[in-house]
């Protein structure tokens, strides 16, 4: 299969992302081809082979599935050079565990700047000293790097694949869990045998033929739980629930079709929306609770910032770039800017430009990804919600639509 180039607009795979950096010709891509057990990355004597970042998807023998990202050396210089590094420095948004790797005992403003940027991020990371074929770290040089950053150096060689086992056992036991563990989206709501109603409207946002993602999770996630899935549109939950007289433990609804949903479903079964189950699943749901009354608290000349996390095509009454803004601007009746900004792109201008910040659910970038999209604006006192909460606060359902999550008990 070829090298696929990073695409930093977007994150499709919810395998753990590992990032390989370093200066140039310290042999990151002769690392990943060892770990990966096949040549997928380009190596050469010449520094600067790895020019824009490259991924690639494999098993790691006696861990698992993992995404290894190969960036370009961090002492890359001139014009282009520079974009390189700055590419480089963007996958940091995507990333689980990241491995720095040094050679020939040096150490220096790169490396510090690298951990620094680790730390920040909240990235564990692994210091790989490679090459110790050729030359072996010293003592001194270990307590060196142990006393900058309070990580034991780790002695490998890609050559001889010295190490290796305990490489990956060190892997295994630094990639933080959530990274790999599967949670459950809704197990901790249904029990064996549940019923549980999805309301999935066929409108002109739907796929041809196809399910939206977080609908084939929810289906996929209440088998995995033993519950059984009934999958209507929204001008048939009504009349079903009517002639067969169930009582679901759960309806979800698609967020558009909150309104209808809330109407037809008894308000005695509980209801929320897909975006909601994801917000919960991998968003930062407790500060989405917070953030998402902040609604009702914009001005004239307030900026709104709408978050996707994949790129799609644009429909005439897209639920980012039309719907939410349209019903934002009809509950406050304020003269409001929208920005909306699709997957992993730079954000327009800083994000203490903006009042309110709306995420989608994320059902195509990892929950690493997603909270690191979050984080500027948390750290600067922007407001965070969510497309589904924010979708359910101004429609009136907002304290039905969490209610399933925020009481988080099975019935």
């Amino acid at each position: 299969m070829p090298d696929i180039i990073i695409e930093m607009s977007r994150g499709r795979e919810s395998k753990p992302h590992i990032g390989i950096y370093g200066r140039r010709n310290n042999g990151k891509s002769s690392l990943i081809n060892c770990l990966a057990g096949q040549d997928i990355a380009i190596v050469s004597a010449q520094a600067g082979t790895t020019t824009d970042p490259v991924k690639k998807s494999f098993e790691i023998t006696g861990f698992g599935p993992v995404i290894l990202v190969d960036t370009a050396g961090i002492d890359d210089s001139g014009d282009l050079g520079s974009k390189r590094v700055d590419r480089t420095l963007r996958t940091l948004e995507i990333i689980d565990l990241a491995l720095l790797v040094v050679t020939d005992n040096l150490w220096g403003k790169y490396e510090d700047d690298l951990v620094a940027r680790f730390r920040n991020h909240d990235i564990p990371f692994i210091i790989i000293h490679n090459k110790s074929d050729l030359q072996k770290p010293t003592s001194r040089f270990m307590e060196k790097v142990q006393g900058k950053t309070g990580t034991d150096l780790f002695e490998f060689s890609a050559a001889d694949k010295r190490n290796y086992e305990e490489l990956i056992e060190l892997i295994r036991i630094t990639i933080p869990e959530h990274s790999f563990k599967i949670p459950t989206l809704l197990g901790d709501l249904i029990s064996h045998g549940d019923i549980v109603i999805l309301i999935t409207p066929i409108d002109i946002e739907a796929p041809a033929g196809r399910m939206i993602l977080p609908q084939v999770q929810a289906i996929r996630d209440i088998l995995d739980n033993d519950a059984v899935a009934v999958v209507l549109k929204e001008t048939e939950a009504a009349p079903f629930l009517k002639k067969t007289r169930i009582m679901p433990a759960l309806a979800i609804t698609d967020s558009q079709a909150f309104a209808k949903a809330d109407a037809s479903i008894p308000p005695e079964i509980p209801l929320t929306s897909f975006s909601i189950m994801l917000a919960r699943f991998k968003g930062d749901f407790d500060n989405y609770l917070i953030g998402t009354p902040k609604i009702s608290d914009l001005k004239d000349g307030d900026r709104v910032l709408l978050l996707e996390s994949c790129s799609h095509h644009v429909a005439c009454d897209d639920i980012g770039r039309v719907k939410i803004p349209r019903w934002i601007t009809n509950f406050t009746g304020k003269k409001i800017e929208y920005d909306v900004v699709a997957g992993l792109d730079v954000l327009p201008r800083p994000v203490t430009d903006y009042s309110l910040v709306i995420q989608c659910g994320g059902c195509m970038i990892t929950r690493k990804q997603l909270h690191n999209r979050l984080q500027p604006a948390i750290k600067a006192g922007v407001p965070v919600t969510n497309y589904g909460m924010a979708i359910a606060y101004v429609q009136g359902i907002y304290e039905r639509a969490i209610a399933p999550f925020v009481k988080g008990n099975k019935r």
